[in-house]
């Protein structure tokens, strides 16, 4: 994993309470921009579940 994108964390905090489609959302544009962690295993059942294939992970 490469180092934390603090700036974007900063400006793309995770809603409160947020619905699963959120959540996607969410993860598949953290994996584009950060690559301080992967995305999580439920996240990456559903996309799989919904045939997105995942993205790369940011460098």
């Amino acid at each position: 994993m490469s180092k934390l994108n603090r700036a974007w964390h900063e400006a793309h905090p995770m809603p409160p309470n947020p619905t699963l489609d959120q959540r996607i959302a969410w993860h598949l544009d953290h994996s584009a921009h950060c690559g301080c962690r992967p995305i999580p295993r439920l996240i990456l059942e559903e996309l799989a579940r919904r045939g997105i294939e995942p993205p790369a992970p940011a460098a």
